[in-house]
């Protein structure tokens, strides 16, 4: 009834702001979903965590093109008449959810992860591949930055406010 959900995070000992990969809500799966609705009263709040989960954990961990996931997002608001995530329903955040765990299988080939251990373990090491992404290589030239201090990777308990 408590679902232990996280973010994964990079932790370089310079601040590189917007340079290295973070992923957050890691851990939800279609059990910590019932537990996360329980917990919260707000299926809308629950299945909106669950959707911007499939996006990071598909963009940054596996490379999806973020774009597959915005245009099937803006495809969905303008069948349901609406300009603003926030005008979206419970139901039709459930109904991106599934649409995206199809986009998602669809670009890797493989189903997405619920095992919270795999979601983890894939995390991790997307957050330590950054340090070697372009947005961080040029960062740390641009401000004599050895590239060979790394990154830690700082895995933290999500807290959400006001629920």
């Amino acid at each position: 009834t408590n679902p232990l959900l996280v973010s994964v995070r990079s932790g370089a000992k310079f601040s590189m702001p917007g340079m290295m990969d973070t992923v957050l809500n890691l851990g939800l799966n279609e059990t910590t979903m019932e537990a996360l609705i329980k917990k919260t009263k707000n299926d809308r709040f629950a299945y909106d965590a669950y959707r911007r989960f499939i996006t990071m954990f598909g963009s940054i961990v596996m490379g999806v093109d973020r774009q597959k996931f915005e245009r099937a997002l803006e495809e969905i608001k303008e069948k349901k008449g609406v300009h603003l995530d926030t005008d979206l329903t419970a139901a039709d955040l459930k109904d991106i959810v599934d649409e995206f765990k199809v986009i998602y299988e669809r670009s890797t080939e493989e189903a997405f992860p619920s095992y919270p251990y795999e979601q983890l373990k894939k995390a991790i090491n997307a957050v330590f591949g950054s340090w070697f992404g372009d947005r961080a290589v040029k960062y740390r030239k641009l401000n004599n930055i050895p590239e060979n201090l790394g990154t830690a990777c700082n895995v933290q308990a999500m807290v959400f406010g006001r629920i």
